[in-house]
């Protein structure tokens, strides 16, 4: 017998855990890291989920299961996480390039020019927001158009902390809406709906959770209008770029052939590494850099020396190298994901959650505080819009529910809520590539916890909830059809509609 034909026959023989059985390795985590910011006050997360990888596998053996499972699972995990891996890898590569072009100082060298300090923090949510729709990644816009915004927030003398939640909630905001996203795409899969429908039906709560983090970004903008020691800062820094880099309108090009490529539909990969090498050819042919100087800054980044030591301090990053912190944690987060996947305990903590859903906020509010858990649990994105996205549309289905408010609720739990987790993939990269800890900027990034917060209260009227139409009804109902007759659970020509319900059911449970 193969190892595969084994895991297959072995699916069924692990049994679903008690839920405080499944509980245990996240309650041993969580304990991990209050211990490690208590005792040595300061929170690296790598170690306490290596740790907890470890006692989720003692655990899992001390169940039965047999240690080469619990591993392909956690190979298996890491694999489809691989492409977030690449992902950072090459945004890496395009923050240095970036850099060593000028296109970054140039972006901060015009955002100080032309933006005022009352307007900054609105403009950097707009423009992020614009930006992460058109190219389709928030970790794109973070890594090039944010890192620029932080130079200029800090030129006009607004705390990073507040730049930080701006540009996080434009560019989280942006990759939600986005057809080009790859997390609003798999939200509309896993549940069975149409992606334009699914983005029409999300803009009840992120366009009016979009207004009203612009109206706080603006009113707080007042608050730091310029002054004499912000206007001398500001000169300061425009003199130190403008000796270190030759600055031309020409190097606003890496942009808008990363814009040009997605907007036309490029998978992301190839879109972002032509964005590094259009910044590693600007840098050769603009600023004159040598070719070995760019292979150094992929490789390790770039290092600033402008004589001003918070521009010096921001634009002295950049490279794979820089990456490596955050790739190490997304890899440990995923290969922890796994090892919970395998011993069934985020099924089985779902499965206690649905049992508890009695009506359409109970059951809104499940879906999305099980999107927001398996972040929290796992880190990842895509986990945490595919496991409550499956578990939950029979649930929706059964009441009658448009799974239109599923793919939403998993969004606003897993796309929104990531960049908030400070081990999670969205909030490790992000925290990495400006340099601000995600603790520091979550609270201001208004639109990534208001939105769910807005799809909550949404729930509680029965607003902006559709209900399943004849459409959706009926392609339920040809779903079923082809799993019952699929499977062997009923007769192709015995399709009674009360009894297919029935036998899905059963189907369903087993």
């Amino acid at each position: 017998m193969t190892r595969e034909e084994a895991t297959s026959r072995d699916e069924s023989t692990i049994p679903l855990p008690t839920l405080t059985v499944a509980l245990l390795p996240i309650i041993f985590t969580m304990g991990l890291m209050i211990f490690q910011i208590v005792a040595f006050e300061e929170f690296v997360p790598h170690v306490p989920l290596a740790l907890s990888i470890a006692f989720t596998g003692a655990l899992g053996w001390y169940r039965g299961i047999r240690w080469w499972r619990m591993e392909n699972g956690l190979y298996h995990v890491v694999h489809i996480g691989l492409q977030s891996v690449a992902i950072l890898i090459t945004v890496g590569m395009i923050i240095g390039t970036w850099i060593l072009s000028g296109t970054v100082p140039l972006l901060i060298y015009y955002g100080l020019l032309l933006i005022t300090p009352e307007l900054f923090l609105l403009t950097a949510m707009i423009l992020s927001a614009v930006v992460s729709m058109a190219v389709g990644t928030s970790w794109g816009t973070v890594g090039t158009v944010g890192l620029a915004l932080v130079g200029i927030g800090e030129g006009l003398g607004v705390p990073m902390a507040l730049t930080g939640g701006a540009i996080v909630s434009g560019a989280f905001f942006g990759d939600k809406m986005s057809p080009l996203s790859d997390t609003t795409n798999l939200a509309p899969a896993v549940t069975g709906t149409n992606l334009f429908s699914h983005i029409r039906n999300m803009m009840a709560t992120s366009v009016p959770a979009l207004i009203i983090a612009g109206a706080a970004y603006w009113a707080i903008g007042f608050g730091y209008a310029g002054t004499e020691l912000e206007a001398g800062r500001i000169e300061t820094i425009l003199a130190g770029l403008e000796a270190q880099f030759t600055l031309h309108p020409v190097l606003l090009l890496p942009a808008v052939v990363v814009m040009a490529l997605a907007m036309s539909r490029f998978p992301v990969l190839p879109t972002l590494f032509t964005g590094a090498l259009t910044g590693a050819v600007m840098a050769v042919l603009v600023q004159g850099a040598d070719v070995t100087t760019v292979v150094t800054v992929m490789q390790d980044g770039f290092v600033s020396d402008t004589g001003v030591d918070s521009v010096d301090e921001l634009l002295s990053t950049g490279g794979i190298q820089s990456m490596m912190w955050t790739i190490s944690l997304v890899l440990i987060a995923l290969a922890f994901g796994g090892m919970l996947e395998q011993m069934r305990s985020i099924e089985a903590i779902l499965n206690a959650i649905i049992q508890r859903v009695r009506g359409r906020f109970s059951l809104f509010a499940a879906s999305t505080g099980s999107a927001a858990g398996t972040n929290l649990i796992s880190g990842d994105p895509y986990l945490s819009i595919a496991l409550p996205g499956r578990m939950f549309a029979p649930v929706y289905r059964g009441q009658g529910q448009s799974t239109l408010n599923l793919s939403r609720s998993i969004e606003e739990g897993g796309t929104m809520i990531n960049p908030l987790v400070p081990w999670g993939a969205g909030g490790a990269f992000t925290a990495g590539a400006l340099g601000i800890p995600t603790l520091v900027y979550a609270p201001f990034a208004i639109v990534c916890w208001l939105s769910p917060l807005i799809g909550l209260l949404f729930a509680t009227r029965g607003w902006f909830m559709p209900q399943a139409g004849e459409a959706e009804l009926q392609s339920w109902q040809e779903n079923h059809e082809a799993i019952m007759v699929g499977s062997g659970v009923v007769n192709s020509a015995d399709l009674d509609p009360e009894e297919l319900e029935r036998a899905f059911d059963r189907y369903r449970r087993r």
